[in-house]
């Protein structure tokens, strides 16, 4: 893990790259430190999102919601404060290892506004994506993270279009690989080698659809 980042020194990385100059806070009344509090957690969380890095994964067995579902589901459950993208990895009725993944669910909305889980199992165990802090980020992640900072800030902050684009294909590569190659590509062989086949298949069969 790289231990001792945080969201200020993870973007400063970012300005370093751009030859700018360095924030002590996002709010230091600085150009640079109002720019990476505006875009710096909807980066984070949209680098999150792009691939089901190992470190973000959970599991939990979901509490079932108080009120029942004004639909054809029996049961309806309240997902994960920290779910990231508000879409399940597996849906199972156990915890135990290799038990099957079902299909008989669907996200909806509580008449309170807030999204649950609707089926008519009676006990659910999810595997999700968390959002995780920048001290719980590994290496190969927060150099991404910088990289993708860059090429958001580069425009903003250089006025620049080309440093803005070289600083993508550095995080993604280039239209032709569907801007799933750059950096991107190399923390995805670090990350996978510490998961499961089934893992990796999964994020293979996603980038061909």
């Amino acid at each position: 893990m790289a231990s001792g980042d945080t969201a200020v020194s993870i973007c400063n990385k970012s300005l370093l790259l751009l030859g700018a100059e360095s924030i002590t806070s996002f709010t230091d009344g600085s150009l640079t430190g109002n720019a990476c509090n505006v875009i710096y957690n909807d980066v984070k969380k949209s680098t999150m999102a792009m691939y089901a890095w190992s470190f973000t994964i959970a599991k939990k067995e979901l509490s079932r919601d108080s009120e029942t579902p004004n639909s054809e589901w029996d049961y309806q459950y309240l997902l994960p404060n920290d779910m990231l993208t508000g879409v399940p990895r597996a849906v199972r009725t156990s915890s135990n290892s290799g038990s099957p993944v079902i299909k008989t669910w669907e996200i909806g909305q509580a008449t309170g506004g807030y999204a649950v889980l609707l089926t008519n199992e009676t006990s659910i165990f999810l595997d999700y994506q968390k959002e995780v802090a920048e001290g719980n980020m590994p290496s190969y992640f927060v150099q991404l993270l910088a990289y993708q900072l860059a090429w958001h800030l580069a425009e903003v902050l250089t006025d620049q279009t080309t440093k803005s684009e070289y600083w993508r294909g550095v995080a993604l590569g280039v239209a032709v690989e569907g801007y799933r190659g750059g950096y991107f590509r190399q923390a995805v062989n670090i990350d996978s080698a510490g998961q499961t086949p089934s893992n990796i298949q999964d994020y293979l069969l996603t980038d061909v659809r």
